[in-house]
Formats: structure tokens, sequence, C-alpha cells
């Protein structure tokens, strides 16, 4: 597969992934999508993993840049009518909402990587 088509089917993928969040396991299915339109019939395990982690990580994006800006914005709104000065309980909440990001972030590509494979398999079988 060219590159351009890879990225176009990963696009497909987190399109797809998006479509499908009410699910539970969306991520899954995006990368499922991605491999299977990724493969052509020939492909090995690790197209499939590639085209789907890729994925993940571009459907991820919306989510992950969303967590940023409440992240950001979080500390001018206050917290119970009263604004948050930088403290050791905005700074726990700064790095509960990273770790929230990166925790995120990772389960989407997991399971999109997972999803690629799966399409890939399929497209083969079938």
């Amino acid at each position: 597969m060219a590159p351009e088509d890879t990225l176009r089917n990963a696009v497909i993928g987190a399109v797809a992934s998006v479509l499908l969040t009410f699910t539970g396991i969306s991520p899954l299915l995006g990368g499922a999508v991605a491999g299977y339109l990724n493969s052509d019939g020939t492909a090995d395990s690790g197209d499939g993993l590639r085209v789907g982690a890729l994925s993940g990580f571009i459907a991820s994006v919306p989510i992950a840049g969303l967590l940023l800006l409440v992240l950001v914005l979080f500390p001018f709104f206050g917290f119970f009518g009263f604004p948050i000065e930088f403290s050791l309980v905005a700074g726990s909440l700064f790095v509960f909402g990273a770790i929230a990001v990166v925790a995120s972030t990772a389960y989407t590509v997991v399971l999109s990587a997972l999803g690629g494979l799966l399409g890939v398999y399929l497209k083969e079988e079938l």
C-alpha cells in the first residue's frame, strides 16, 4: 500500500471511531475498518497494527485536545465560586488531568491497533 492510501484508510478508521462512540468499543471497530481497507489480502499483521494505531492516534487528537483545553482553563473558572490559586490542589488536578489525557490516548491507540490486526485477519479470511 502507498503511504497516502495508508493515511486515507487511517482517517476513514478514525472517522468510524468517532461515529461509533456509542458502542463503547469504537476504537476497536475504527481500527478494524482501517485495517480491513488497508489490507489487500496478502498484508502481514504489522501493516494492520500500524494503520490501526495511526487511526487511533488520529481519533484521539480531538479528545486529547478537549481534555487539555479544559485542563488549562479549569483554574480560571474557580472551584465552588472561589478562584483557584496554583496550590497543591491545582497542581494535583493538573497532574491528574495530564495522566487522564495520556491514558485515554493510550487506550484509544492500543485498541485501534488491535482492531487493525482484526481487520487484516478478516480481510484475509473472507
